[in-house]
């Protein structure tokens, strides 16, 4: 079907009629799956044909079907948009006021979905016209809205007009709004604009409307039509309160709830004073509580009545009133006055907890139970846990913690009873409790002072760590004997971290009693194993011990998360302080736990006693506690002394590390092929142990130490470690050396583990026969290991260290060249080699001499040609197109570490800490870099940058490369430079908004630096700016010229980010100061395809005031640029819509 052609006009009837019949069948044959290909080219040939309003109001007023009167309304939202431009103010007043009357004219259609469309149409041109619109066109609208939600033309229409206001507002709002084109400014005016002038209006209208309906839903003993009001107008308040309210100062002492993260969403509501009156004042809370327990009561005995929408929409909005806070509060007193009214009315739907609990588990909803979970952690996230607690005293004898106590343990004994492997609601309303807990106590854990919780609620949570604990243990100790498929036994320690924590929390607040309780626990199961051993199996009290390990580790201690962690504040403040240390309880139960993980050291206890498994969690335990406890700088505060002294430098704390490194190299050694053990050693305590430097020195004098770095050299056991493991063993033992006084001896501790690995090397490559046996798998593996060793060791490098590393680096260049010619067809061992030369390069540029860096610079040059001469990596385009899965683009890593080798080599003159004079002779490494990507750039095909991660390497090096190096770009040759420039234009056609920047930001770079040098009567670009001909005589425009062309068509006709307006306008300025010929003449052509004159002389109008409005200038600086990005936005708000209907 051809496009349609109606430009306004009426049309004849049946010119109508057929256009109406065509769509109803394209409709019909996509139902039928039909000639889908015609089909939808006939809809939107519907959308794309030049103002269809007509045709499409005919489509919705006499059509039978719904889906041809719903792509009719498509059509008008799609055409509308496109060219609001040069709509006449009747027009679009017009428009709006069709939509608003079809929607409350067909009120009681049962097509819904049509008139949500409709009503989404009318919401979307609204916002467009937003700002166009004076506040007289604005109110005649919404009077038509408020006749509507008022009720005054009966139920349907009311739900109308509420689903009407819900959709503007999900419209206005950000994170739902509909794209436009427009820049992300006009949608912050329309939000800021609805937020100020209607929104409180828009609450209240709904408020009304539930409150019209109310007593004839109560009043009823049958399912009425206002039961469908009431629902959307409390949807449409819940949207409202869901705003993303501009921000307001919070008054001290108010929390804001940002401690920590959640697992369950809580979302803080701040609307401000203005919204006082209307929501806490006027006893709105009130009516909607009561709403709530009077229809409960009714429906009490019909239990679908809890997960109905009006049951639904009414809890979700109480709840979001609990998250009400900020300075819409007069006073500390108003805001606790709210919450406990909320918390009256809410306290029906979970207490008492058994008899609630029965009542699931005798089939009624839980949907009430988790919604008053929900409300406690609201009210948790707004105060703090004394006033929370406080807030129950008034009505009952016990506070609110208690009550949080009570929930807390009643669902676990479910949990304990049901220990069903499936995803109950205990499950879900355990994760809403523990975040309850964790907005609560997040704060008092990380308060400087001396806080805590009330008597009472301590008493509490220590019953209820007991209980979780019970819980812990018997869910372990039922594990034991289960198929290794159990969920409990695949759970990891980071799995299991975000609950524990919860759990951790809970048994700080009564740390007293909680330290105590751990330490019987321990002791138990200690004396079962001794007392048990050899005849009774021991596999349930290993699991208990697993699982108290990971809580105690919890308990005592933090995670570091990047810094050193201190000793909990309820083990600072909370514990006594007159302890001698070995009546610490910290201390019993620390040292009770390292006596025993030291019994792993004898082979008979490994063999009867520590699985894998149990040593996973020992290995854990020490990495936490070791970051807190062992001799830790943190010697000074009084509270701690003892406790700090007995782990210090001067105490226990030597003879413990021992032990740790001894049990270390056994979890390495006497466990092979358990690969998380020995990640978890690696990675965690390992490398905890050396990012202390006062843990350093005493490291480097055990004799411990002295055994693992020879086992790491010579033992054939650490060579089968998994290749990433030996990489941070390497790296480990290597940042150890920083803990010798002396710098020499730093340097020669390095020579001295990895100088042997280096000749090995430089020996094997030396062989005659080397290429004859290279491909051994006995030669592959030791070659492999040893690299992906040395890469370690390149990667620990730092000042102290960094003529060792780079002796070893400069030791092994000719190896590296031999082995990249040998294993050219080897992908695992070349990509060894390039991460290796990545990370050495990128650990030493900064600190090289000029003499070294060029020694680095001819390496890195040689390498690059080997690996563009074996034309290693280069993929046909063919090949590449049929890589269809993320697994398989593991073939381009080799590309990638190229890439972030030229990186590194720029990043020499961008920090330098060598002390090479400026006069002293340098090498460029600019033409290094470029002469890099002549040998790179030919090996990446468009196919290749269609795979993100490389795509993302790629576009960072060249947006670095020419916004730092412009001048250089000349050098290039013809083919590369080409090669750069499809690259640069295959990016800006990208999905990847940060692509896009990345590529507008190096079109700014190189359009600015040919307009400066030219301004300074230089050549710039010289011929790769200027226009060239073909072979076959056809003139080619120069690339800024090109490029002109191409943000232009983004701009003016493209879809695109909002928020790369403000960097193509820095690139399109430059761009037109560079080929101002060029841009008059496409602006020209734009004009003269317009045939309406009207819009021919807004057109130029816009054109013009774009390169002169607010005193632009022909320069590039700072101040111009910022004009120039608000003319841009100014242009496309004007011009953009009706230009693309061209």
């Amino acid at each position: 079907m051809q496009g349609f052609a109606e430009r306004g006009n009426s049309g004849d009837l049946g010119q109508l009629q057929s256009i109406m019949h065509a769509i109803e069948l394209a409709c019909t044959s996509i139902q039928m799956q039909m000639n889908l290909g015609a089909a939808e080219a006939t809809i939107l040939s519907l959308s794309q044909a030049p103002q269809p309003y007509q045709t499409c109001k005919f489509i919705l007023e006499n059509s039978q079907m719904a889906n041809a009167r719903f792509q009719a309304a498509a059509a008008i939202r799609d055409a509308a948009i496109r060219e609001w431009g040069f709509l006449s103010s009747d027009e679009k007043r017009s428009m709006i006021s069709f939509c608003l009357c079809f929607v409350m004219q067909h009120a009681h259609s049962p097509e819904g979905y049509v008139q949500a469309k409709v009503s989404s149409v009318a919401a979307q041109l609204l916002k467009r016209g937003w700002l166009d619109f004076s506040a007289a066109e604005k109110d005649e609208f919404f009077y038509q809205v408020n006749q509507a939600v008022y009720g005054i033309h009966g139920v349907d229409v009311q739900f109308a007009g509420v689903n009407f206001l819900e959709s503007l507002v999900s419209e206005f709002s950000p994170s739902t709004s509909s794209a436009m084109g427009l820049p992300r400014e006009f949608h912050e005016h329309c939000r800021k604009s609805l937020e100020v002038d209607h929104l409180k209006t828009f609450y209240c209208w709904a408020r009304d409307a539930a409150l019209s309906v109310t007593n004839r839903i109560v009043e009823s003993d049958s399912a009425v039509p206002e039961v469908k009001v009431c629902t959307a107008a409390l949807r449409l308040m819940l949207q409202i309160l869901n705003w993303e309210f501009s921000p307001i100062a919070v008054p001290l002492g108010v929390r804001t709830g940002a401690d920590s993260p959640k697992r369950s969403e809580c979302n803080l509501v701040q609307p401000g004073p203005a919204w006082r009156e209307v929501l806490v004042t006027s006893g709105h809370i009130g009516w909607l509580l009561n709403l709530y327990a009077a229809l409960r009561q009714k429906f009490s005995c019909e239990g679908y009545w809890l997960d109905c929408p009006v049951a639904v929409s009414a809890r979700k909005l109480v709840v979001q009133f609990c998250s009400l806070t900020g300075n819409i509060f007069s006073s500390v007193q108003m805001h606790e006055h709210h919450l406990l009214q909320l918390l009256s009315g809410v306290i029906q739907w979970i207490d008492p907890p058994d008899a609630v609990s029965r009542a699931i588990e005798c089939g009624k909803s839980e949907s009430e139970m988790l919604d008053g979970c929900r409300a406690l952690l609201s009210i948790a996230t707004v105060t703090t846990p004394s006033t929370f607690d406080q807030l129950l005293k008034s009505t009952r004898s016990y506070g609110t913690l208690t009550l949080l106590c009570i929930l807390m343990s009643e669902v676990v004994k479910n949990l304990m009873t049901n220990n069903s492997e499936e995803e109950t609601w205990s499950w879900e309303t355990r994760d809403i409790l523990l975040d309850t807990w964790t907005a609560l106590l997040v704060p008092v854990n990380s308060d400087g002072g001396n806080a805590s919780l009330p008597p009472e609620g301590k008493n509490a949570t220590a019953s209820l760590f007991a209980l979780i604990v019970e819980a812990e243990l018997k869910a372990a100790s039922a594990s034991a004997f289960k198929d290794d498929d159990s969920d409990y036994l695949q759970a990891s320690i980071s799995a299991l971290d975000e609950r524990l924590g919860s759990y951790a929390l809970i048994g700080r607040t009564a740390i007293e009693v909680t330290v105590p309780f751990l330490i019987r626990l321990f002791s138990e199961r200690f004396e079962r194993l001794n007392q048990g051993r050899g005849f009774i199996d021991p596999t349930e009290t290993l699991e208990e011990l697993y699982s108290l390990l990971l809580i105690t580790g919890h308990v005592i201690a933090d995670e570091g998360e990047g810094e050193t962690p201190l000793i909990p504040n309820a083990i600072r403040f909370h514990l006594p302080h007159n302890l001698e240390a070995d009546t610490h309880p910290i201390v019993i139960l620390c040292g009770s736990i390292i006596r025993f993980a030291e019994e792993s050291l004898k082979p008979e206890m490994r063999a009867s006693v520590f699985s894998p498994r149990l040593m996973e969690a020992v290995i854990w335990f020490l990495a936490r506690w070791s970051c807190t406890y062992l001799m830790s700088p943190e010697e000074s505060r009084d509270s701690t002394t003892v406790l700090l002294k007995f782990f210090g430098q001067q105490g226990q704390g030597k003879l413990v590390l021992d032990i740790i490194v001894r049990i270390s190299l056994t979890a390495l050694v006497s466990y092979p092929g358990e690969k998380y053990l020995q990640a978890v050693t690696c990675f965690q305590l390992l490398h905890a142990l050396v990012q202390q430097k006062h843990i350093c020195i005493h490291l480097v004098a055990l004799d411990s130490w002295r055994d693992l770095s020879n086992a790491f050299a010579n033992e054939k056991t650490l060579f089968l470690l998994n290749t990433a493991h030996q990489r941070s063993l390497a790296q480990t033992l290597v940042r150890s050396a920083s803990g010798l006084r002396n710098l020499e001896a730093s340097n020669q501790y390095v020579r001295d583990l990895m100088g042997h690995m280096a000749t090995y090397l430089v020996e094997i490559t030396s062989k005659n026969d080397f290429k004859n046996v290279a491909q051994q798998p006995d030669i592959i593996l030791p070659v492999s290991c040893l690299l992906e060793r040395l890469r370690g060791a390149a990667s620990a490098s730092e000042p102290r260290l960094q003529k060792a590393i780079y002796e070893l680096g400069f030791s092994t260049m000719n190896p590296v060249l031999i082995l990249l010619e040998v294993y050219k067809h080897e992908s695992a061992v070349v990509y060894l080699l390039l991460k290796f030369v990545v990370d050495w390069v990128d650990g030493q540029i900064s600190y090289l001499e000029s003499q070294e860096t060029a020694v680095v610079v001819n390496f890195c040059m040689s390498l690059l040609r080997l690996y563009s001469a074996n034309n290693i990596g280069k993929i046909s385009i063919s090949l590449s197109s049929s890589l269809s899965t993320e697994a398989k683009t593991e073939k381009y890593k080799d590309l990638r570490a190229l890439l972030q080798l030229l990186s590194s080599l720029c990043s020499k003159d961008l920090v330098d800490f060598s002390s090479d004079s400026t006069e002293t002779e340098s090498t460029n490494i600019s033409q290094v870099v470029y002469f890099g990507l002549h040998i790179v750039t030919p090996l990446i095909s468009l196919e290749l940058l269609k795979y993100p991660k490389f795509c993302f390497d790629y576009f960072s090096l060249i947006s670095h490369m020419l916004e730092v190096y412009p001048e250089t770009v000349a050098q290039l040759s013809s083919e590369a430079f080409s090669h750069v420039i499809g690259t640069l234009d295959f990016g800006l056609q990208h999905q990847d908004a940060e692509v896009v920047d990345m590529c507008l930001r190096a079109l700014r770079a190189l359009a600015s630096y040919h307009h400066k040098e030219r301004s300074a009567g230089k050549v710039g670009l010289g011929s790769h700016a200027a226009g060239l001909k073909d072979p076959g005589g056809n003139f080619q425009e120069g690339i800024l010229s090109q490029f002109l062309r191409s943000v232009l068509q983004l701009l003016l006709f493209g879809d695109y980010s909002p928020d790369l307006v403000s960097s193509a306008a820095d690139a399109l300025l430059p761009l037109i100061l560079c080929e101002q010929s060029l841009y008059q003449k496409l602006g020209n052509e734009l004009i003269e395809r317009q045939a309406n004159e009207t819009l021919k002389s807004r057109l130029s109008n816009a054109l013009r005031t774009l390169t002169s409005a607010n005193q632009l200038s022909s320069t590039i600086d700072r101040k111009n640029c910022q004009i120039f990005r608000k003319n841009l936005s100014n242009f496309l708000v004007d011009v953009r819509g009706f230009l693309r209907t061209m």
